[in-house]
């Protein structure tokens, strides 16, 4: 696959350690990926390093390649910073007029999860590559996105078994029926209770079914907030610490 550097931003003051990247990657299939991409600064011989995939909510769709540093980004580096944790961070961007995965509106569930899907295959196909090439602890594998990105990441969680360490999805829905193949997964969802965009029931239908199933996955909800609780989730340094804390055995 080839892999095209396109510049380079800096991080801001905080994460002045941190360097992301433009890049494009293009699959087996021709599916275009643009993606940010944030390394250690100072990886150290023999040492492997977490990695996290962000995905972003459908507002940061495009081809500008910047968008999806919008939000949950730069405080998930600043986070791992402060924990003196350094981390890989892929941070890819869906193009216009498309899903990271598709959902139906009525009822707020994923309507095609583990159905071949180029787009998220495409992903998947990117961090594989990513964990092969670069000094990475698959046993600390995060994923984490907001909004159409928090059905994503539910979505992956099917998609990727035995792969993943930690799932923080943030206001997105799943497929209940599929939660049994990923009830061991550690997972910290969130929603914010008054959500006129993503119904609450969303997230609280995946939790029931993820119990249901045996898992014990930890949820918050957000009194009175409604579709935009992703500042409350990614400037938490407790969320971040519990994310980088999980490793799959």
């Amino acid at each position: 696959m080839r892999v095209i550097v396109l510049a380079s931003l800096i991080g801001t003051a905080c994460v002045s350690a941190a360097t992301l990247a433009s890049r494009e990657w293009r699959a087996a299939d021709g599916t275009l990926l643009k993606y940010r991409w944030s390394a250690p600064a100072k990886p150290e011989a023999g040492e492997t390093y977490p990695l996290v995939l962000f995905l972003h909510g459908s507002g940061e769709r495009g081809s500008s390649n910047r968008a999806q540093l919008r939000h949950g980004v730069m405080p998930i580096l600043e986070g791992a910073e402060k924990l003196g944790q350094p981390c890989f961070l892929i941070a890819p961007q869906c193009p216009a007029n498309q899903w990271w995965a598709p959902f139906d509106e009525k009822v707020t569930h994923l309507s095609a999860a583990g159905k071949p899907n180029k787009l998220l295959d495409a992903v998947v196909a990117l961090v594989e590559e990513t964990m092969a090439a670069n000094p990475v602890d698959r046993k600390r594998f995060y994923v984490t996105g907001l909004s159409m990105g928090g059905f994503a990441t539910w979505d992956l969680l099917g998609r990727m078994p035995g792969k993943i360490a930690a799932a923080v999805p943030v206001c997105g829905g799943g497929d209940p029926s599929l939660a049994a193949g990923f009830k061991d997964v550690p997972v910290f969802a969130f929603h914010g209770e008054a959500d006129s965009e993503v119904p609450v029931a969303a997230t609280r239908e995946m939790i029931a079914a993820m119990r249901k199933a045996g898992g014990r996955p930890k949820v918050t909800y957000f009194p009175g907030v409604d579709h935009v609780c992703w500042p409350q989730v990614y400037d938490d340094p407790e969320v971040i610490s519990w994310m980088f804390a999980q490793r799959l055995k």
